[in-house]
C-alpha cells in the first residue's frame, strides 16, 4: 500500500522555499548577467562539440537500449541522437564535462555550473518540440496552458543564470568536500529546481523534485582523488543533472516530497551528511554567481591550475633548450590547489593527469601549451614531463588562499620561477587571476569567441559555424529564437 503524507509533518525546510520561489521568479536578471549567459551558452556547447572527439566519451551516449527513437524527443547537440529528455540530459552533461573545459565556480565548494545545462536543454527542447507539434505533454503541458506557446532560447539563458546561481550560492559556505561528498550534489539540486519550473511546477513541486533531490545523498569524491581517480569524474555531473530532471518529472506527475529533508533530527541530510551542521544560502539569490563565473579559455586545466600553467606558458621560452639542466620548479599556490591536485608519483590515465597541479604546469614548460591532447597516454609517455614533476617544490602562500576565499576578489593565484643546475634562474612569474576571470572578461571574450568557432567548425563545418557565431552575437535574434529551431542549427 502506498504511504501518504502525514498531516502532522514538520513545516518544510526554509532553504528548499527560498530555492522554490527564486526557480518560480520570472526572469528579470541584469544585462550583465543575460550577457555572460549567452557567452556561456556558446562556451558549454563548444565544449560539448570537442568532447565528440573522444572514443571514451561517445561509447556513453545515445539511448541505453541501442535502436530506440523517441518522437519529439530532446536532441544532444553535436550528435543525430534525439532521445528522452532524461538520456538526454545525461548525454549533454557528460560530453560538457568531459574535457574538464567548461566554467567553474570556485568557493568552500568547487564545481562546474554549466554542467546543468544538461537538464535546461534537454527540458527545453523536449517541451518545445512537442509544443510546436501540437502534441499533449499530459502533466508537463503547463507552460501551454499558461500562454506561454513555445519556449525560446531566452527561456533557456534564464534558467541557466538560476541552475549557475542555486549551485553558486550553495558552494560559498558549504564544504561538502570536506565531509567526503561530491560537488555534482549541487549539480543534481540545481538542476532539479530549474527543470521543474521550467516545466511549468508548481511551487510545491519544485519543493518536493528538490527535497528528492537531497534525499538520494551525494556521491563520494574517491573518484576524483589518487589513487582512484577515473573517468567516471567526467560523467559524474552528467548523471547528476540527468538524475535532476528525472526528479523533477516525478514531481510532476504529482509524486510526494519529504521537505524536512535537511533538517530532520537523525535521518536528515544535515545530521547524516554535513556532521550535523546547517546547510545556509550565504547570500539571496540573484545573479551573482553567472556574473562572477569562471571561463575555461586557455586551456583544458582543471581551474586552481590554469593560472600555474599559464605562468609555465609565459615561461617557455626562457627554459625549452635548458629543460635538461633544470634543478628545482618551486611552484607556489593556494590551499584548495594543495588539498585537490597536488599529486605525486604514478599517473594512470588522463582523468588523474588533468587533476595533478605539476603535471599541467610541466607541460606547460615544456610545449609551451597545454591541449586535451597532452592528457593522453601518448602524451604522458615524454619522460621530461615525469622528471620534471620530480623537481618540483609545492607551498602554499597563506595570502593566495585568503584572497581565493574574498568574495570581492576570488582570485585564483599560482607563481612559477625555474631554478639550473649553474645557479641561474628564471625571473618569478606570478597571475592571479586566469584569463576567465571576471576582472579580465574583456580580454577573455574574443578568445571565447575563437574557441567556440573553432569547436563549431571541427564537428559542424565552417558555414555553419559563421551562421552560429553570427547567431550568438546578435543578443536580441538569440533570445527570441525557438529552443528547437536553435538545438537543430547542432544537428551534424
Amino acid at each position: 500500500m502506498c504511504s501518504q503524507p502525514s498531516n502532522d509533518r514538520p513545516p518544510p525546510d526554509r532553504l528548499l522555499l527560498d530555492i522554490a520561489d527564486y526557480a518560480l521568479e520570472a526572469n528579470a536578471f541584469s544585462p550583465e548577467a543575460m550577457d555572460t549567459a549567452r557567452w556561456c551558452l556558446a562556451d558549454t556547447l563548444a565544449c560539448g562539440m570537442l568532447a565528440l572527439d573522444y572514443p571514451a566519451c561517445t561509447k556513453l551516449l545515445g539511448p541505453m537500449v541501442p535502436g530506440t527513437r523517441i518522437e519529439c524527443g530532446a536532441r544532444v547537440p553535436g550528435t543525430a541522437y534525439e532521445l528522452d529528455p532524461v538520456q538526454a540530459a545525461f548525454d549533454i552533461g557528460t560530453a560538457v564535462r568531459w574535457l574538464d573545459f567548461n566554467d567553474t565556480w570556485l568557493a568552500a565548494e568547487w564545481g562546474h555550473p554549466s554542467d546543468n545545462l544538461g537538464a535546461v536543454l534537454a527540458t527545453a527542447d523536449w517541451l518545445d518540440r512537442n509544443l510546436a507539434a501540437g502534441r499533449p505533454l499530459g502533466a508537463f503541458g503547463t507552460p501551454l496552458a499558461r500562454g506561454r506557446g513555445r519556449l525560446a532560447v531566452r527561456d533557456v539563458l534564464g534558467a541557466m543564470v538560476k541552475a549557475h546561481e542555486i549551485q553558486g550560492v550553495l558552494a560559498l559556505e558549504n564544504s561538502f568536500n570536506r565531509v567526503g561528498l561530491d560537488h555534482v550534489l549541487l549539480v543534481r539540486v540545481a538542476s532539479a529546481a530549474v527543470s521543474t519550473a521550467l516545466m511549468g511546477g508548481s511551487r510545491e513541486q519544485v519543493v518536493n523534485a528538490l527535497s528528492h533531490a537531497w534525499l538520494d545523498g551525494s556521491a563520494l569524491r574517491t573518484y576524483r582523488h589518487a589513487p582512484n581517480t577515473g573517468s567516471r569524474k567526467s560523467w559524474a555531473a552528467g548523471d547528476a543533472t540527468s538524475r535532476g530532471l528525472r526528479l523533477a518529472l516525478m514531481a510532476m506527475t504529482g509524486e510526494m516530497g519529504y521537505p524536512s529533508v535537511l533538517s530532520t533530527k537523525t535521518w536528515g541530510f544535515q545530521d547524516v551528511s554535513f556532521g550535523g551542521k546547517p546547510v545556509r544560502l550565504a547570500r539571496p539569490l540573484g545573479s551573482y554567481v553567472m556574473e562572477n563565473v569562471l571561463f575555461k579559455i586557455s586551456y583544458p586545466a582543471e581551474f586552481h591550475a590554469q593560472t600555474a600553467v599559464e605562468c609555465a606558458v609565459r615561461l617557455h621560452p626562457q627554459v625549452e633548450g635548458r629543460l635538461d639542466r633544470i634543478e628545482r620548479v618551486e611552484l607556489t599556490t593556494h590551499e584548495s590547489a594543495l588539498r585537490i591536485i597536488d599529486k605525486r608519483g604514478p599517473l594512470h590515465n588522463p582523468a588523474d593527469r588533468d587533476h595533478c597541479l605539476q603535471y599541467m604546469t610541466a607541460v606547460g614548460l615544456i610545449f609551451g601549451t597545454l591541449t586535451a591532447d597532452h592528457y593522453e597516454d601518448a602524451a604522458a609517455l615524454d619522460p621530461r614531463i615525469d622528471v620534471l614533476r620530480s623537481r618540483m617544490i609545492v607551498s602554499e602562500d597563506p595570502g593566495y588562499s585568503r584572497d581565493y576565499l574574498d568574495p570581492e576578489k576570488r582570485s585564483i593565484a599560482n607563481a612559477v620561477q625555474v631554478f639550473f643546475a649553474d645557479g641561474s634562474k628564471t625571473e618569478r612569474v606570478e597571475v592571479q587571476y586566469p584569463i576567465g576571470h571576471r576582472r579580465r572578461r574583456s580580454e577573455a571574450i574574443p578568445l571565447l569567441v575563437g574557441k567556440a568557432r573553432a569547436a563549431f567548425t571541427r564537428r559542424l563545418g565552417a558555414e555553419r559555424a559563421v551562421q552560429l557565431m553570427a547567431l550568438f552575437s546578435d543578443r536580441p535574434r538569440l533570445e527570441e529564437t525557438a529552443v528547437s529551431d536553435f538545438t537543430r542549427l547542432f544537428v551534424p
